[in-house]
């Protein structure tokens, strides 16, 4: 059970233009939220395609052509009419083409693949696989069959989706792959192609850059164009800007035009040559994710340390546990304050000494951290690697045989109850995905004015999240069939709240 403490309603009751007491305010509150949402089983036709066309895959991955592969511990002969299926259920994520079906042979067992959402109600849909972002309390398939299991993908950042990061959000499925290391299929280190990328010679050499220094250039970088995020970072910038010369482009706190080459490239997440020189230039790059969770790290850390500059980072509070080695990056939320930062990195771009032990990882004897280098290891999909599997079809293989195996289990229990203990199904927690409470990227919340405008959308943002996971826990455990419901459930937990029965 869930009671919301008076602080953290704080910033969510100035947010909304509703004024009332007790019950009342209960009930206008849960209006505004909500108010801008809107039997026979089914067999499986394969040749039944035509209103279904080919969906487009994670827009920045490329999806290797690896031939079906069957592990050593495979010796499924079932034709495609006997294999459980897996449903893709989010629109434009469905990682095979062309068409909407396709058996996977993975290590241990096979599968059959699909994004037709018309074998929802099957009996040979074992398990419904959703792409995190997609995912919406209010689209949810019901009702939610006893004998199917939900899988949930989710690579991106969590302001994304906060449903997922609330128990009773994240409790809804039974496998995870997230950029938490505690996911049954972490992702954490997606954005690391390889031991190699780390490994690059210094893009600029530390005499260019003192001698770009001297002619102007800045010692940090800031390069943002999506602003308005969870982190707030750019309130932290403005602040550290007045203590250290920063240059940045793109939309965010700009204050040095791109040269046009380059406009097309700002924001982007490849690596375009041009635009990569520019940027290596800098001695110091800040490296603020939009979200801060647990594990959640993306190009804007590998990226600078793959050039050989130095990150300036905040994001995953335990960004520690993957770098090369305990002297890789500089990390914001060890200084008191934005002065006492800007003060440190004044002093490293006048000692080059003390500089360029920030970049000794690029001798891999400097490298000393064995997580790190396991995790690497131990990954059995690619990025961008041919010869290896995406994480997308690594996942679905890795739920085929999960529940290849669990069907199997619950069918010597039927056959054997009195031999075997029935099959626990597993269920996600909140270490899985769950992420705290977005706060303000410089000062206390409490201090912040009522219109502020990160104030009037995350922390609000987070909490209706929280409603929309209450809302459809309360969905699925009545067996309800109709996602539009969702409303009235929510509508009754805050009425069971406010009379302190919730």
């Amino acid at each position: 059970l869930f009671v919301l403490p008076v602080s953290q309603m704080a910033g969510r009751r100035r947010l909304l233009p509703c004024v009332g007491l007790g019950l009342l305010a209960v009930l206008c509150w849960v209006w505004v939220s909500f108010a801008s949402l809107s039997g026979d089983q089914l067999r499986l036709d394969v040749s039944d395609r035509g209103a279904f066309q080919p969906q487009s895959a994670l827009s920045d991955m490329e999806f290797a052509s690896v031939a079906s592969y069957r592990g050593p511990g495979n010796s499924d002969r079932r034709s495609k009419r006997e294999l459980p299926i897996l449903l893709w259920w989010s629109g434009g994520l469905f990682p095979h083409f062309p068409g909407d079906t396709e058996r996977i042979d993975c290590a241990t067992s096979s599968c059959l693949v699909t994004s037709n959402r018309k074998v929802q109600l099957y009996k040979r849909t074992a398990s419904i696989i959703f792409y995190g972002t997609d995912f919406r309390a209010y689209e949810a398939p019901l009702p939610r069959l006893r004998h199917q299991t939900w899988a949930l993908f989710h690579e991106e950042s969590p302001m994304n989706n906060y449903v997922l990061s609330h128990g009773p959000g994240i409790r809804l499925f039974n496998y995870t792959a997230t950029f938490r290391r505690e996911s049954d299929y972490p992702l954490t280190l997606q954005w690391l192609p390889s031991l190699e990328y780390l490994l690059e010679p210094v893009a600029v050499s530390l005499e260019e850059k003192n001698r770009l220094r001297r002619e102007g250039l800045a010692p940090v970088l800031y390069m943002q164009s999506h602003c308005d995020v969870p982190s707030d970072r750019d309130r932290y910038v403005r602040e550290l800007m007045k203590y250290i010369e920063v240059d940045s482009y793109g939309k965010c706190l700009n204050n040095r035009p791109l040269p046009e080459h380059l406009e097309d490239t700002a924001t982007a997440t490849g690596e375009e040559p041009g635009f990569m020189n520019f940027v290596a230039r800098y001695k110091f790059h800040l490296a603020l994710e939009n979200g801060v969770c647990p594990d959640y790290m993306t190009e804007k850390l590998w990226r600078p340390l793959h050039q050989g500059c130095v990150p300036v980072y905040r994001g995953s509070p335990v960004v520690a546990d993957w770098m090369p080695n305990d002297h890789s990056v500089v990390i914001i939320d060890s200084f008191p304050s934005p002065k006492a930062l800007a003060d440190f990195l004044k002093r490293l771009d006048e000692n080059d000494d003390e500089y360029v032990r920030y970049l000794e990882f690029k001798d891999p004897r400097r490298i000393t951290n064995t997580r790190l280098l396991e995790g690497l290891d131990s990954r059995e999909w690619g990025v961008n690697d041919m010869s290896k599997p995406n994480y997308l079809n690594g996942f679905e293989c890795y739920v085929c045989d999960q529940e290849n195996a669990r069907l199997a289990a619950e069918r010597a229990y039927r056959k054997a109850p009195q031999k075997t203990q029935p099959p626990q199904r597993k269920m996600a927690s909140n270490s899985h995905m769950g992420c705290p409470l977005p706060s303000p990227g410089y000062g206390d919340i409490k201090d912040l004015p009522a219109d502020d405008g990160w104030l009037q959308i995350w922390p609000q943002d987070y909490w209706q999240s929280l409603d929309q996971a209450e809302g459809l826990e309360s969905l699925i455990r009545h067996n309800e069939s109709d996602p539009s419901l969702l409303w009235k459930h929510i509508q009754n937990i805050a009425v069971s709240r406010a009379r302190g029965k919730h």
